[in-house]
């Protein structure tokens, strides 16, 4: 059922890979240019940034700032977005993608660090992960009812899915391109469920994840979900985990886990 992944990094022996930074981007002027000019000079080859119909100028920044925009006409979602920023991305025949949410949450720094651990091979999906300690979590302003839901996830995901990442539900991830082409996300959520099923498809089709320790930052300008909100991503994050057993048990054939022709 899973695949092998032994030529993940095949395209990039011998050369320098081409890296494409996606953004997924909703009313993020006050936070673009911050996160932009972070990013190390010359560890990404192209910006694309995906404008979700925001209602502030996050368009026309990005224009300023060089980056490549495509802006949907209506709001569509996060993981709509996400299907937007992969598609724009792959059409650019990439190494390595990477997603950095515009907001400035996560530290864009960092993106030399978290391409090399796909360069090398040693992973083909790599993660920021935003609890090295609880105290450094709670004191970068996460709130603790996220926290402790994070925490308690990220155990139940990891033992069903014999991961043992230190976090599920970071938006800060890197992929190899042959991730992106094999894994089914058009069958995925528009909201933010997106996530979770892309990383639980990971799992299903063999790939290799890995993750390292990022620095965030919580702040009014940061986009954050809301608790109504974030109790309808748990929940739904927990039943995709289900389909995936399921699924792994020969039980049922979730569309998430089906390749474009699969009819089976």
């Amino acid at each position: 059922m899973g695949k092998e992944n032994g030529d993940t990094t095949e395209n990039m022996m011998g050369k320098r890979p081409k890296v494409i930074a996606v953004m997924p981007a909703y009313n993020a002027s006050t936070t673009l240019e911050a996160t932009v000019r972070d990013i190390p000079p010359g560890s990404v080859d192209e910006i694309i940034l995906v404008d979700d119909a925001s209602r502030d100028n996050t368009v026309a920044l990005a224009k300023s700032l060089g980056l490549t925009v495509t802006a949907h006409n209506r709001n569509r979602g996060y993981g709509a977005n996400q299907k937007t920023c992969y598609d724009e991305a792959l059409k650019r025949n990439p190494d390595i993608v990477i997603m950095i949410h515009p907001d400035y949450q996560y530290d864009s720094r960092l993106v030399p660090h978290i391409n090399g651990f796909l360069e090398s091979g040693v992973c083909d999906i790599v993660l920021g992960n935003r609890i090295r300690t609880r105290r450094e979590a709670l004191a970068s302003g996460m709130p603790g009812y996220k926290y402790i839901s994070n925490r308690l996830m990220t155990i139940v995901e990891n033992m069903l899915t014999s991961q043992n990442l230190g976090e599920w539900h970071s938006g800060y991830r890197a992929y190899t391109a042959k991730v992106l082409r094999t894994i089914p996300y058009h069958n995925n959520s528009d909201d933010f469920v997106f996530d979770t099923q892309f990383l639980v498809q990971a799992v299903y089709f063999g790939f290799r994840i890995g993750d390292v320790p990022v620095p965030v930052r919580y702040m009014a300008e940061a986009s954050s979900v809301n608790f109504r909100r974030s109790v309808t991503y748990g929940l739904c994050s927990m039943v995709t985990i289900l389909k995936y057993v399921f699924a792994q048990a020969g039980l049922i054939r979730p569309r998430i886990f089906q390749l474009k022709g699969d009819t089976k």
